[in-house]
């Protein structure tokens, strides 16, 4: 009845030539048969314009429409007759009317059906929906597919370098520790070797000359007297020198693990002389904090600086990574614990966004006895 008695405006606008020209069996695939698209420019459409003519999009739509069509070839598809059978309908209904290089069969006939007794047909786009539901509704479920497929195949990936990273960590400590060990070993044969050897030398001398040549052996004793404070500066020295070995180290093994893992990681320690235990608990901060950066902080930058000033020495570890609201587990509170325990104060500043910030400070009081180091520890910096 439609065609019949159409609007006499309607065959001016539009006819079945013109609505099936670009309805070839590609562009219907890629869903891109609305003849509106094609009218010349895009005041009309331009979304529709964009999606005919520009090449990004139409190979993005051609990806999914190969996507559609392989999906619908597997055997295994379920309900694989009624979706390919879905599929074909609704391709032969959009392109019978085609003419050009694949054109349908009887497609003159068609256009002519549709240019009379077909006209309300003649928007042969409206079929579209007899074609997508089989075709994208199964590439948008091969895309959901293949991206939960890749998702797993990283975390999977991603588990087993954390867990190779962490391997790597503990064989860095590893080695440093037993580096240490054979560097202190050697330090100490090296130092108290040759001089015990001599102190127990001139003991027997002066025993045996006790009894013939007591001046003699009077300056012997006074010989191994001199040997043995010699032998306890040396050793003074050697512990300074381990005292200091040992916050190096731990500095190297943060900036080992957190380079490994694409944090940009510097250090700067001034002229600071620090007592055994002081050392150790700054070792032990340095240790704590590094290990929470490279496992929650998503920095790209950290930074470790010690300075002295006024008798107080300033430890300070900075990152720029998320940053979070403190939650005091047993890492924070073992650090808090070490520092106050020595007279110390711990301040840890978190911001959301803006990163993390350690700060400790240490009095710098006289050392024990014994325990004075010869001389101000060398600065360490690191870039």
């Amino acid at each position: 009845v439609l065609g019949k008695y159409s609007p006499p405006f309607l065959d001016w606008i539009e006819s079945a030539q013109f609505t099936t020209s670009i309805t070839d069996p590609t562009t219907v695939l890629r869903g891109a048969d609305h003849w509106l698209a094609y009218l010349g420019n895009a005041s009309m459409w331009k979304a529709g314009w964009m999606l005919a003519t520009y090449p990004v999009f139409v190979l993005a739509t051609g990806v999914v429409a190969a996507a559609g069509v392989a999906g619908l070839a597997m055997r295994s598809l379920p309900h694989r007759a009624f979706l390919v059978g879905g599929a074909i309908a609704g391709l032969v209904l959009v392109t019978a009317g085609h003419t050009g290089v694949f054109s349908g069969l009887g497609s003159e006939q068609v256009q002519t059906f549709l240019d009379g007794t077909g006209a309300p047909l003649r928007n042969v786009h409206k079929f579209d929906l007899v074609l997508r539901i089989p075709l994208f509704v199964f590439a948008l479920t091969a895309f959901i597919s293949i991206a939960v497929f890749l998702a797993n195949h990283f975390q999977v990936e991603n588990s087993r370098k954390r867990v190779a990273l962490k391997l790597s960590h503990d064989e860095v400590r590893r080695l440093a520790a037993l580096a240490e060990r054979e560097r202190i070993g050697r330090d100490l044969h090296d130092l108290l070797g040759h001089t015990l050897s001599l102190i127990a030398l001139k003991s027997e001398l002066a025993g045996k000359l006790l009894a013939r040549d007591t001046a003699a052996a009077h300056r012997e004793i006074d010989e191994v007297s001199r040997v043995a404070r010699e032998a306890l500066s040396q050793v003074r020295d050697a512990v300074t020198g381990i005292r200091a070995a040992g916050l190096a180290a731990e500095l190297a093994s943060a900036r080992q693990m957190l380079e490994s893992d694409g944090v940009h990681f510097t250090y700067d320690l001034g002229d600071t002389e620090l007592r055994t235990e002081q050392e150790t608990v700054l070792a032990m901060v340095v240790r704590e904090a590094t290990t929470n950066i490279q496992r929650h902080a998503r920095a790209r930058r950290a930074r470790v600086a010690l300075e002295a000033d006024k008798g107080i020495a300033r430890l300070s570890i900075s990152d720029d990574g998320n940053g979070n609201a403190i939650v005091a587990g047993n890492g924070l509170r073992g650090m808090r614990e070490r520092v106050e325990a020595i007279g110390g104060s711990i301040v840890i500043d978190s911001e959301r966004g803006r990163g993390t910030c350690i700060a400790v400070e240490l009095p710098l009081d006289i050392a024990a006895p014994g325990e004075q180091s010869a001389g101000a520890r060398p600065s360490l910096a690191g870039s």
